[in-house]
């Protein structure tokens, strides 16, 4: 089916005693805002682990393969699309440009690889897909307080080279460094066009399979430089047309999330916040709001 209506949402997410978004440029550090201290997990680290989830449940088959994922070649993907409707792959000039089939390749990618009607891509490369504008847009995640990035020795008791082990004459230990967080609760934000929806031909079972993905994708994320980290909270906001009744600034300004008083201490624990809509305190994962 169709989606006939605008979503806007609010995604919580914690961690603890681990780094949520690691920069390879800072060696591999927590991302943190210089001027403010606050975290911050970026957009493509979310959508990572949505396909990495939606991958897992539907086993990358049609209409539920990944397009971007770990070795992927995305010019033979497009490749499939042009065999798949005996489209000629040749070109005078060594590029395949679609010509007039290019939206007959765009439809194709999208009825094939859920993150391309999900959250678009740029195909226009050597073998021209189109270009595909998603309907489902993240922020990076922002934590709610400011986040101290703490650095630890850590030690393998074994080498990888055997001139290695020589040279520390059969001591055999390869020192290390890790960076965590020690608490961490994270606020994006998000956002569902209904007509890009009907473009991609995303779905209302695709947005069912997405905030299943939104509750459950850590689960099977595990590892041990992510320490725990947690979906706690998702507030979602339906509007009752395509596009929309009100802005989305004035619909995530009625959630909060603030220190619990009553808890001394720097934040440990996700129980020490408060998230209310309205003034009123959540409790479960996901609350749906009908704007």
């Amino acid at each position: 089916m169709e989606l006939s209506k605008r979503y806007d949402f609010i995604y919580l997410v914690d961690v603890k005693d681990g780094n949520p978004n690691g920069d390879p440029d800072a060696g591999n550090l927590p991302r943190i805002d210089a001027e403010t201290g606050n975290g911050l997990i970026t957009d493509v680290c979310l959508k990572r682990k949505v396909r990495n989830y939606v991958g897992l449940t539907k086993g990358e088959n049609p209409p539920y393969e990944i397009y971007v994922k770990e070795k992927a070649v995305l010019n033979k993907q497009h490749e499939r699309a042009y065999q798949a409707l005996n489209i000629n792959l040749s070109g005078d000039d060594g590029k395949r440009k679609g010509g007039d089939n290019v939206d007959k390749l765009r439809q194709w990618m999208c009825n094939n690889f859920f993150d391309v009607r999900t959250f678009g891509a740029v195909m226009t490369t050597k073998v021209n897909c189109g270009q595909v504008r998603g309907p489902i847009q993240f922020t990076f995640a922002r934590s709610v307080d400011p986040v101290v990035a703490s650095e630890h020795s850590i030690t393998r008791m074994a080498v990888t080279t055997l001139k290695e082990a020589e040279d520390q004459k059969g001591d055999n230990r390869t020192m290390g460094r890790k960076f965590t967080i020690p608490y961490g609760l994270y606020r994006a934000y998000g956002f569902i066009s209904a007509p890009l929806a009907v473009q991609t031909s995303f779905s209302s079972e695709d947005l069912d399979l997405f905030w299943e993905s939104l509750q459950n994708m850590f689960e099977h994320d595990r590892s041990a430089a992510r320490g725990f980290m947690s979906a706690q909270r998702l507030v979602i906001f339906e509007h009752s047309s395509p596009m929309g009744n009100k802005p989305a600034q004035e619909l995530f300004a009625r959630v909060t999330v603030e220190r619990n008083k009553r808890r001394a201490g720097p934040a440990r624990d996700f129980s020490d916040y408060t998230v209310t809509l309205d003034g009123k305190e959540l409790s479960g994962f996901r609350t749906l709001v009908s704007v």
